[in-house]
């Protein structure tokens, strides 16, 4: 498929997505983002509904999907945050910063220890993406992410078993 007919295409559609995108989020920064990264992940198989009479369908749910993979992903974030805020850690690493610095040097130290394969799995799951969705931009199988993610994870307890609290 040329480029031009690809760019022609979404400079037509821009309008009906935007519009679209605004049932999801009243920020036009968000907005424009939604439709941005709609239009990315469409371009992997644009080439099979460029003709297709379902193509604003195809793409309002890619836009969807991609909104709630996001809001999911924000969601996880804030749960994260608050429940470390609610631990009362924040006023124990505010007062020594020296042993967090300690602590994130191991931490990255143990990161990059980590085989490459492992790693790129690993950081990705760390930024909120779903399995599939690794596999997908790793183009590997989905169990193959699990396996090395859950390697990933029992190679960084191994090295930072320092830091685990006690059970007892």
């Amino acid at each position: 498929m040329e480029n031009t007919t690809i760019d022609q295409l979404f400079k037509e559609k821009r309008p009906t997505l935007k519009y679209l995108a605004a049932q999801f989020t009243s920020d036009p920064d968000e907005r424009e983002d939604l439709v941005q990264e709609t239009m990315v992940r469409s371009l992997s198989s644009i080439e099979k509904f460029i003709k297709h009479p379902k193509l604003m369908s195809w793409l309002y749910i890619i836009m969807k999907n991609t909104y709630i993979n996001q809001y999911t992903r924000n969601k996880r974030l804030e749960n994260y945050r608050n429940e470390y805020i609610s631990t009362g850690y924040v006023n124990e690493i505010t007062r020594n910063r020296g042993e967090n610095n300690f602590v994130a040097s191991d931490i990255q130290h143990a990161l990059n220890n980590l085989p490459k394969d492992y790693y790129n799995a690993f950081a990705l799951f760390l930024e909120g993406f779903k399995y599939y969705e690794i596999a997908e931009h790793l183009q590997i199988p989905e169990g193959t992410v699990k396996t090395r993610i859950h390697m990933a994870r029992k190679s960084l307890q191994k090295q930072l078993k320092t830091y685990s609290k006690s059970i007892y």
